[in-house]
């Protein structure tokens, strides 16, 4: 038995001596407490690590004075991200979120203990550097990296510990915004969690847990310091202004969602490292150098836009004397707007570790200022810059993200009150619809429904998503060649223990079969014997493709009225069947399996 494996069993045993006394509920209520004190310690860790990452770089090179070392941070911080994610951690820790998504339907919800701790470096130092990135994504790996982790300690099932894992990541999302409610909607509305009391009193208790410790280490000052005033109250006469923000809100959030598609694309065919490190170097540097703001995860320049100075914006910049200019104001900030997209997918795709969260939350402020300013400019009116900001940033985060309800209560939580509730609800719905209509999926889901490994709160097709194809695929099938004749199918049924024959060529392709209720008639008769097996040949009603998602061969079974149907690679090479009915007795299984 190995060390590590030594120490498990100790904890374990220890963990069975403290509890055989405690029910199941109590169990899991305690571990719920003790994942969220560990998400709480894990954010506070974070956070000093990036503040003391900042802290020296502006100590050494302050960047309020020297343009130029804009050009040369966040290039070392990729570099730094990429070659730790590389050489130490060895496993893929980027896009956060979707990582824990995609460990909750292929990997039983376990995720690697290295990802309780590399997440913290890698992000603090990509963010640090000036990556223009949010700390969300990595903060929530590491938070559900806990909580499976502590689940895999306590040695539960599956379901107990995807509730864990769920656990950790609320908690985490929970301590870094210090908004408890917002840790469970996070989880019930992204990671598709099921609603029960079983599940959802211990996220309560996990997400309480962490933001206590968020308020014990780092105060209770809310993470965006703004206050609203009487003269940011919202009134009805509003109304037609919020819904055209929520239609700016849906289109934004398919910008941002598309632009960071392709963009990902584009890195991804690049051949080499160096060329991603390079062309992420340029495009940051020219950004970063044009537009100050994009400098990190950009919480300071959104807070000082809600409080109405746009002149913050503009230290450091070309376009300073220009900042007292009402229209170049406005132009500058939709500039940013668009370019943070730009800017947050090169720092990713050139192997930056960050997030999408925040990102979506600057470009949801600076949408909202437009619209404020743009009135405010060719009316003469004062809507407040505060409220708008804020309701943008429920708008994009409900567009990008296929969250209304997460980023409604966020923006609540954040605003220390829920006068703005009825702006964020039409905002954040308007948005969520015109981004749903244009794309139904969200940053997170894309690429896993394209790949089929998506869990969602319809149980059925839950359920498959854990059915691989080719662990239901049957190879023990005799394989014939397409010169045999019936009397070689002859001396083959005897000790054939299936009752279909794929038939092949010399390459190893599919032909077609043979099936052994076609050769009964004519088996008995020797002097049929030499007839060529093409004359009992068939072409199989469908064929399916290796790695094809379980979700889609069902219905090709119903449609072609068949319990049997051929496995074969893009070459057509013959691989095995794959029957009906092994599908459906594997479903049970899995169904019986997630609701224990």
């Amino acid at each position: 038995m190995k060390l590590r494996d030594f120490r498990y069993e100790r904890i374990f045993a220890l963990f069975y001596r403290l509890t055989r006394r405690l029910s199941n509920r109590q169990i899991m209520m305690l571990l719920a407490m003790i994942v969220g004190l560990l998400a709480g310690l894990g954010t506070y860790v974070f956070e000093i690590l990036l503040y003391a990452i900042k802290s020296c770089l502006v100590n050494w090179f302050p960047v309020g004075s020297a343009h130029f070392l804009l050009l040369i941070y966040p290039a070392i911080g990729i570099v730094l991200a990429t070659l730790f994610v590389k050489y130490i951690v060895r496993d893929n820790i980027s896009e956060g979120v979707t990582r824990v998504l995609y460990a909750m339907s292929r990997r039983d919800s376990r995720i690697p203990p290295h990802n309780c701790w590399t997440s913290i470096v890698g992000g603090a130092t990509t963010i640090g550097f000036g990556g223009s990135v949010g700390p969300e994504a990595p903060i929530v790996l590491t938070g559900a990296a806990i909580g499976s982790n502590v689940g895999r300690l306590a040695r539960l099932n599956y379901r107990n510990t995807t509730l864990m894992l769920c656990c950790g990541a609320g908690a985490a999302i929970a301590a870094i915004f210090k908004a408890p409610i917002t840790g469970v909607v996070f989880v019930l509305e992204i990671l598709m969690l099921d609603i029960t009391a079983s599940s959802v009193i211990p996220l309560l208790i996990a997400s309480i847990t962490a933001t206590t410790i968020a308020f014990v280490f780092r105060g209770f000052d809310p993470i965006i310091a703004v206050t609203l005033t009487a003269a940011d109250a919202f009134e009805l006469r509003q109304i037609p202004m919020f819904i055209l923000l929520g239609v700016l809100c849906g289109g934004m959030s398919y910008y941002f969602t598309t632009v960071n598609s392709r963009i990902g694309a584009f890195y991804k065919r690049l051949p080499s490292q160096g060329r991603k490190w390079l062309y992420a170097s340029i495009t940051l540097g020219v950004l970063l150098f044009v537009f100050p703001p994009l400098y990190g995860e950009g919480y300071e320049g959104f807070t000082s836009l809600m409080h109405g100075d746009t002149r913050s914006l503009f230290n450091t910049s070309l376009f300073y004397r220009f900042s007292d200019i009402d229209w170049v104001v406005i132009l500058y900030v939709a500039a940013i707007m668009f370019f943070k997209v730009v800017a947050m997918s090169s720092t990713n795709a050139a192997g930056g570790v960050g997030g999408t969260f925040a990102p979506s939350l600057f470009v949801g402020a600076f949408s909202g200022a437009i619209v404020a300013l743009l009135f405010n400019a060719l009316f003469g009116w004062h809507l407040s810059i505060a409220s708008f900001t804020l309701v943008g940033m429920a708008g994009v985060m409900s567009g990008v993200m296929k969250a209304p309800l997460t980023s409604i209560f966020l923006i609540a939580e954040l605003s220390s009150g829920y006068g703005l509730f009825i702006p964020l609800m039409i905002v954040a719905c308007i948005s969520f619809a015109v981004d749903y209509y244009l794309d139904p999926d969200s940053i997170y889901t894309k690429q896993l429904r394209l790949s089929g490994d998506l869990l969602t709160h319809d149980k059925d097709q839950s359920v498959f998503v854990f059915l691989k194809l080719e662990e239901l695929m049957e190879t023990d099938f005799y394989r014939i060649r397409e010169t045999f004749t019936l009397g070689d199918i002859v001396h083959v049924i005897s000790h054939a223990r299936r009752n279909i024959f794929p038939v092949i060529d010399d390459f190893g392709r599919l032909i077609g079969v043979v099936q052994l209720d076609d050769l009964r008639e004519d088996m008995f008769k020797r002097e049929k014997w030499g007839t060529p097996i093409g004359r009992y040949m068939i072409q199989p009603p469908d064929r399916i493709l290796e790695h094809e998602q379980i979700q889609s061969v069902l219905p090709k079974f119903e449609e072609n009225q068949t319990w049997m149907l051929p496995v074969v690679d893009k070459q057509n090479h013959y691989l095995g069947f794959i029957s009906k009915s092994r599908i459906l007795n594997a479903y049970r299984e899995q169904l019986v399996k997630i609701q224990q």
